[in-house]
């Protein structure tokens, strides 16, 4: 493995069409923000980078619905992200701009190497064109009728009432969404990257070479490779982005995804004039944190384009996390279905770490995961307030009241086993946490320092130095137990917080701010240390880190949600479900490809209380059980299909059916008559096989 003397870690880039939200958060500020500040806890030479992506249809279409220019579009969202990642303690080194001229400048530059080296395939093709207002159309400036559901306002890339994946020449009366124009076919001159011609190398990069990656990433660059990559283009016709650098090439810019991770190199040239370091050396490490719809850009495109360029280093890992739902549904930023970042700072002033912890802890980590208002209040109430923040209080209380406000003496000779254990417990949970901190495990890591907080909270309860207390006058001697028993905690709440700061940074400094200590204390080679805190130290009176969150504010940030949800209009509305002679659109194999099916085995299976319909299911899927809610109640006895072997949808979404969580979706066949009917292999097979 390659000894790195310095690390680089990107953020994906958010588009400047509108503000952030919790979905972007969890999905990999967060998680990026987390392993920074880890990494620089143990002084490692670290660059954090990240900044908006202001080019590509999302501006044009966010300008031309609010009116305004794209260039002021990009300025008024720029502006509000970077501050709402600011407040909530994402600790960029540089939060930078596409439109800034360096990265114009870097991303040119680049595209003219591979060009003048010849690596671009040249092609003429014919797209959609407006001749009304004399522009080539990208898919998302063509409307028309969905072939699906019949929404007379589909997108050309997606109908976004059914979600049906499109193309515009599926549309039905397709028409410009610039001036209601029927679109007309004419050719186009672009640049295509042939990314078949990096299969081999990909291969021996990825598949071979990175193993270690998680299942998600793996496996989606497993199934493009595998599957065979195709030339894309990478320029387009607009006039909103890096222009091309070519002679002749009026109205053309660079492809979005050519000139977006290219940001990543002009930020770093930004910071600082050792860019270079960071981004052609060996021993440097490249990490780049992404959500899972962004795996084939950072994984496959982006690593041919550095490959082809030559003098780079590429990804040594791309921790993508998967989709944060929220309630229960999707999130939609064209219906406002979203917890927006620039209104909960509002909301919730100054408590930025309750969001921190309550998406770390519930992080979607290795699939889908849900974010109600309901398990946030009940997060922050059991687990920070009840565990971490109840240990720390209590044992400042308690050092006040039984030791004059000041770190009371350990008394080595009178140690009892109970305190050695409590006292080892520092460093094992010091090396559980960093495991996973260098695994990206950061759920498990923060569940680590939790458990920790709890175990202090029972070796204090098991002391009970407020009982021994009263015996004082009879015993002076006793004194001494006190004072082991509050040394050992309130060293133990100095390691928590080391161990909290990569995750809760506000947290950790309300902590050393009543600890008297300075910032240097929360180095991570600290962590796991007896001794952080001198006796005899007078420390702050006692001020509790977390407040419960009430009952009212969980019901009127639900409220709130519904509130400023975006009706559907009668185009918009659900559709009826299709017919069984009904075909649905083609797809590409890409988009059949992301369905993870799976064998499994029912090992038991109940009715649903009040659910004529519903099933509740516990099935085998070999690597793990899952408990799947299915609507097949009127067509099976629960007693007749356990040990029945099924086909399970096992990368669905998790979605709440009367109250149980259901995980995955069995695929069943409807015969003309309405039965429904397992769909299962021919022979039985291990649980968790894998369906193709």
């Amino acid at each position: 493995m390659t000894d790195f003397k310095r690390y680089l870690v990107t953020a994906a880039l958010p588009y400047a069409n509108g503000p952030v939200h919790i979905g972007h958060l969890a999905g990999c500020y967060l998680p990026s923000d987390i392993y920074v500040r880890y990494k620089r806890a143990r002084k490692t030479d670290i660059k954090f980078i990240c900044g908006s992506d202001e080019h590509g249809v999302p501006i044009n279409l966010r300008a031309r619905k609010e009116g305004v220019t794209p260039q002021q579009v990009v300025d008024k969202y720029n502006a509000i992200i970077k501050d709402s990642f600011e407040k909530m303690g994402i600790s960029f080194d540089i939060y930078s701009r596409t439109s800034n001229k360096v990265h114009h400048e870097t991303a040119q530059a680049f595209f003219k190497k591979l060009y003048d080296e010849k690596l671009f395939e040249e092609k003429e093709t014919e797209q959609f064109f407006d001749e009304k207002a004399g522009l080539f159309l990208a898919d998302r400036y063509i409307m028309g009728t969905c072939p699906v559901c019949g929404n007379e306002n589909a997108y050309g890339d997606q109908c976004e009432r059914c979600g049906t994946s499109l193309s515009p020449e599926q549309l039905i009366n397709p028409r410009s969404s610039l001036s209601d124009a029927i679109p007309v076919k004419k050719k186009t001159k672009h640049w295509y990257f042939p990314l078949q011609n990096y299969e081999p190398w990909l291969k021996e990069w990825i598949l071979d070479g990175h193993k270690e990656w998680k299942n998600n990433v793996y496996g989606q660059c497993k199934s493009w490779i595998e599957n065979g990559l195709q030339s894309r283009a990478m320029t387009r016709d607009s006039d909103w982005g890096v222009k091309v650098p070519l002679p002749g090439t009026e109205g053309k810019v660079l492809y979005v995804w050519f000139d977006a991770p290219i940001g990543y190199i002009s930020a770093t040239k930004e910071l600082t004039d050792k860019w270079e370091d960071y981004w052609c050396r060996e021993d440097s490490r490249l990490i780049h944190f992404i959500g899972k719809d962004n795996i084939v850009f950072h994984c496959i495109i982006f690593p041919s384009m550095l490959k082809a360029h030559g003098g780079f280093v590429v990804p040594d890992n791309v921790p993508a996390n998967e989709f944060l739902n929220i309630e229960g549904e999707k999130v939609s930023t064209s219906r406002n279905w979203a917890v927006w970042i620039d209104e909960y700072v509002k909301d919730f002033p100054d408590q930025q770490d309750l969001l921190r912890y309550v998406l770390c802890a519930n992080a979607p980590e290795t699939k889908d995961n849900d974010f109600t208002w309901r398990e946030f209040a009940d997060r922050v109430n059991n687990e920070l307030v009840a565990s971490f923040g109840n240990f720390e209080n209590r044992t400042f209380v308690l050092m006040h009241k039984l030791c004059s406000g000041k770190v009371p003496v350990l008394h080595t000779d009178i140690l009892t086993e109970e305190d050695k254990a409590m006292l080892a417990e520092f460093e094992i949970a010091k090396g559980k946490v960093e495991a996973h901190l260098e695994q990206f495990r950061f759920r498990d890591a923060l569940a680590e320092v939790i458990e920790l907080s709890s175990k202090g909270n029972k070796y204090l309860q098991n002391k009970e130095p407020w009982k021994v207390e009263k015996k004082l006058a009879e015993n002076p001697a006793l004194q001494k137990d006190i004072d082991n028993c509050l040394h050992i905690c309130l060293q133990l709440t100095a390691n928590l917080a080391i161990l909290i700061n990569p995750f809760l940074p506000f947290t950790a400094q309300k902590m050393i701010h009543k600890m008297k200590v300075v910032d240097k204390m929360l180095e991570w080679e600290n962590a796991g240390k007896t001794k952080l805190l001198s006796v005899g130290y007078s420390l702050r009176a006692p001020e509790l880190l977390f407040n419960k969150i009430e009952e009212d504010t969980v019901k009127a940030q639900v409220e709130k949600l519904h509130a400023n949800m975006v009706k559907p209009t009668s185009s918009t509305a659900p559709a009826a479900t299709p017919t069984a002679a009904t075909v649905k659109p083609a797809i590409q194999f890409d988009d059949f490809a992301k369905i993870d099916l799976r064998t499994g085995t029912i090992l038991s299976a109940e009715k649903v209380a009040k659910a004529d319909k519903l099933l509740k299911l516990e099935v085998d899927l070999g690597f793990e059980k899952r408990t799947i809610v299915s609507g097949i109640a009127l067509h099976y006895n629960p007693e007749d299909i356990v040990g029945k072997q099924v086909v399970v949808v096992a990368n669905l979404a998790p979605r709440k059916m009367k109250g149980i969580e259901s995980n995955g979706m069995i695929l069943m066949a409807e015969d003309a008559a309405g039965k429904l009917h397992f769909v299962k292999p021919e022979n039985v097979v291990d649980p968790g096989s894998g369906v193709s």
